[in-house]
């Protein structure tokens, strides 16, 4: 028998509405989003269930909107007696794994992720740092580019190793639209501007990286009980104070999400349970290795079907 990971998804994969039917079947998923509202003082489940989209899509909601909804669905899937052999998550979604690994308790996470959205979206002023997506091109071709563009016009750097052919590069506005005109010479098909709120996984996000530190320095972690996959390394830790100093990393290192699920099939991982909303990491999976078996749990009708074995 083969084994079986978790995996959650990071930013991007919020859908106003998302988790609303895990809330009204299941009380323990009921219980993680009002426990969410409890934790942080507000109605987050409003924001959730009933949008709008643009107040679900501010970083400071979308953070803890995806952590309690990822783990209100693995609530449900623990009634089910599926457990995973490993867990990781996208960016944001290690947060999730952590959880799902009893590394972090849920209030503290969610509360942490509120806190990680806001020093994210105050690092940079508005305009100085951007984000693109390069399609097709070949990673030491990129990050040669990245280096070059870096010493000569700003910084930029690989921010999201997803799949082969999909890596974001995040940093100054100058540095990511040198890479946007020049893209084409590494191999790459398309260059694609994000639409997002700040550089992320860059070094420009230091400030944000300092003020996460200081929210996880008073937090109790625990060692972890099913093995993690790190964003920064993409190797197995189950260590609480490496976990801690990993996740101050994580906000300006690259995301090796590639590299991670290479790292768990390595390990005897067949099946990955994507826990949450959309269908984001199943379809990095594919392209990853398309001889492992992928289910996104983002449905109560799904979960039924993962259950009953179809």
């Amino acid at each position: 028998m083969g084994k079986i990971a978790f995996v959650f998804p990071g930013q991007g994969a919020q859908a106003v509405g998302m988790g609303k039917d895990f809330f009204d079947k299941y009380p323990a998923s009921r219980a993680i989003i009002e426990r969410a509202d409890a934790a942080l003082g507000f109605s987050l489940s409003e924001i959730i269930f009933n949008g709008p989209g643009d107040e679900l899509k501010q970083t400071v909601n979308t953070q803890p909107a995806l952590l309690a909804v990822s783990v209100a669905v693995l609530e449900a899937l623990k009634e089910k007696n599926i457990l995973p052999d490993f867990t990781a998550g996208h960016s944001l979604g290690e947060y999730s794994a952590l959880v799902a690994s009893g590394v972090i308790g849920f209030e503290d996470a969610v509360c942490t992720v509120r806190a990680r959205g806001q020093l994210m979206e105050q690092a940079v002023p508005g305009g100085e740092g951007a984000m693109a997506a390069v399609l097709g091109a070949e990673r030491e071709a990129l990050a040669a580019l990245c280096q070059e563009i870096s010493a000569s016009v700003g910084p930029v750097e690989l921010a999201n190793v997803n799949c082969p052919g999909q890596i974001v590069v995040s940093g100054s506005s100058e540095g990511v639209n040198e890479v946007v005109s020049r893209g084409k010479e590494t191999g790459a098909k398309r260059v694609l501007p994000l639409e997002v709120s700040g550089p992320f996984h860059s070094s420009l996000m230091q400030p944000a990286a300092d003020g996460l530190a200081e929210v996880l320095k008073g937090l109790p972690f625990q060692d972890a009980a099913v093995p993690v996959i790190s964003n920064v390394t993409a190797q197995q830790t189950n260590s609480a104070e490496e976990i801690r100093s990993l996740l101050v990393q994580q906000v300006v290192s690259p995301v090796l999400w590639e590299d991670s699920v290479r790292t768990m099939i390595d390990q005897g991982v067949d099946t990955f349970i994507e826990i949450g909303s959309g269908t984001v990491l199943a379809g990095l999976i594919k392209k990853i290795d398309k001889s492992v078996s992928i289910v996104s749990v983002n449905s109560v009708e799904a979960l039924d079907k993962l259950s009953s074995g179809e």
